[in-house]
């Protein structure tokens, strides 16, 4: 069985796509970018700002399927310039506590509306 899952504290998709898919055991989200879900426009600003707002979207998806960061055991993180690694690690290794999850963390030619951050996640309803 396969549950779609949003939350009004999250982005609207852009596309044909669900937010978040919970499959089983399992929460499938879609790649965030920082958009503002009460604009809908992106947070404009330096990467940590951004990637403050990739994971407070990300937080919103986890609590409207009744996770938590804690849940989460892989993610990949998308950057427009490998440069904001550094800054980006440090806002998001403050939503997690250890063990932290897996990651890929890859350069991008460009993301959706010249975002800088894009971070998507699995979660797992047996994992805390």
């Amino acid at each position: 069985m396969k549950q779609a899952i949003s939350s009004p504290d999250a982005p609207n998709p852009a596309g044909a796509y669900s937010p978040a898919l919970r499959a089983g055991d399992l929460l499938f989200l879609s790649g965030q970018i920082p958009i503002n879900p009460a604009t809908g426009q992106l947070v404009q600003g330096d990467a940590a700002t951004q990637a403050r707002r990739v994971m407070d979207n990300l937080g919103a998806l986890l609590k409207a399927a009744g996770l938590s960061f804690d849940h989460v055991v892989r993610t990949t993180v998308f950057l427009a310039d490998m440069d904001d690694f550094a800054v980006v690690n440090e806002v998001y290794a403050s939503y997690f506590t250890e063990p932290r999850p897996a990651r890929a963390t890859v350069q991008v030619a460009r993301l959706p509306r010249d975002a800088r951050i894009e971070i998507d996640a699995i979660a797992s309803y047996e994992a805390k």
